[in-house]
């Protein structure tokens, strides 16, 4: 995958590959070959030479800056700092005490950089079309949005070799088990979700988008093994998929409940070796993520938020941890899909500006990169509608 070793900032002889106004007919050039000319510089604040380029075919000027990731930013510093520390187990508050500043720049920052990874998946995924060859796992992270009364899973498909996080996806749905009486007052009194996001179904539709994402990733001719629990929709929804004939569902259900205090450690042993590297992940999700853990008062409030820092996780996942800490170990999983030959830092991730037009983004991540999925417990639900940051 092409990609800047250094930031946009720091490169002294830079040529913009493409223009950055979107009306232009030159935004979606993805060869060489765009025309521009130099239009003088500009110094900023802190004594930094920008240099301004003239479009030739709308006539427009712009700067380096708008190629960069702290286009339209007043503190620019502090993005790789809250980008590191949203993955450390920090929340925005703590972030902000620590970095001296008011909480909703963290706010509006995390927003940036998890808007910022889900164009940068998709890059990566369009990298890996028809290049993958393994199996791969997948289970859903159940969380909430909000309040109990509003879980949602998140449909996790890892890599069983790589441990490459291949997609997610949200599935709304309603709260399970048997409510109180209290509880049921409370429901009645709540806001229902909008029809909009339970029209394509919950599990079933999360499934279905996710191997619409997966069936790009391989060759058209080769199978497609997946390997899952025993959930009673994956089975049903994989075979009446239209890659059904492709697709290879091994299922490995653990022991059930009545079993379970029996001590059935055979079948839940088979159960977390074929799921390990999802589980995995969903442990890291646990442990990494401070609106995810058992018990916290920081949890998300929004699911766009929520789907925008699982974006930024599984970017950190795939290019910055390492697959293993406990030994010395210099390889990620992008690095054994072969998308990079070194482990990255947040400095190179955050190399450059990716434009949301120029990008083709899986459903239902068009509509979470502009915030339409709203929280109804909320008041207010702010859409992402920057024009010249969008």
């Amino acid at each position: 995958m092409q990609w800047p070793t250094c930031p946009i900032e720091k490169q002294s002889s830079f040529i913009p590959p493409h223009c950055p106004w979107t009306e232009c007919a030159e935004h979606l050039r993805q060869i060489g070959g765009y025309r521009c000319r130099r239009h003088g510089v500009y110094r900023t604040a802190r004594g930094t030479v920008v240099p301004r380029f003239r479009c030739l075919s709308c006539d427009r000027t712009f700067s380096r800056q708008t190629f960069s990731v702290t286009y339209y930013r007043k503190r620019p510093e502090l993005i790789r700092p809250i980008a590191a520390g949203l993955v450390a187990g920090s929340a925005l508050r703590q972030l902000a005490r620590s970095l001296q500043c008011a909480p909703t720049t963290v706010v509006r920052i995390s927003a940036l950089l998890g808007r910022h990874a889900v164009l940068f998946n998709a890059r990566c995924a369009r990298s890996l079309r028809g290049r993958v060859s393994e199996p791969f796992v997948m289970d859903h992270f159940e969380t909430f949005e909000a309040s109990q009364d509003y879980p949602f899973g998140v449909a996790t498909v890892v890599g069983a070799e790589s441990w490459y996080v291949y997609a997610l996806d949200p599935a709304p749905h309603p709260r399970t088990g048997k409510p109180s009486r209290s509880k049921r007052s409370r429901r009645k009194m709540a806001h229902r979700r909008p029809p909009r996001r339970n029209e394509h179904g919950r599990y079933v539709g999360s499934v279905g988008r996710v191997l619409d994402s997966l069936g790009r990733f391989t060759a058209e001719t080769e199978q497609l093994v997946i390997r899952t629990d025993g959930h009673p929709h994956y089975g049903k929804t994989i075979r009446s998929h239209r890659l059904g004939r492709r697709v290879e569902h091994r299922s490995t259900p653990g022991p059930r409940r009545e079993l379970s205090r029996k001590g059935d450690r055979r079948r839940s042993a088979q159960r977390n070796q074929a799921l390990f590297p999802v589980d995995l992940l969903h442990r890291l999700f646990r442990h990494s993520m401070a609106h995810h853990r058992r018990e916290t008062i920081a949890f998300s409030r929004r699911i766009n938020a929520a789907m925008e820092r699982f974006a930024l996780v599984a970017t950190w996942r795939n290019f910055v941890k390492r697959m293993t800490e406990r030994r010395r170990c210099n390889t990620s999983p992008a690095m054994l899909l072969g998308l990079t030959d070194q482990l990255w830092s947040w400095e190179r991730v955050l190399a450059r500006r990716i434009f949301f037009f120029r990008e083709e983004l899986p459903a239902p991540w068009g509509e979470i990169y502009r915030r339409e999925w709203t929280t109804p417990l909320l008041g207010s639900n702010e859409r992402h509608q920057l024009k010249r940051n969008f």
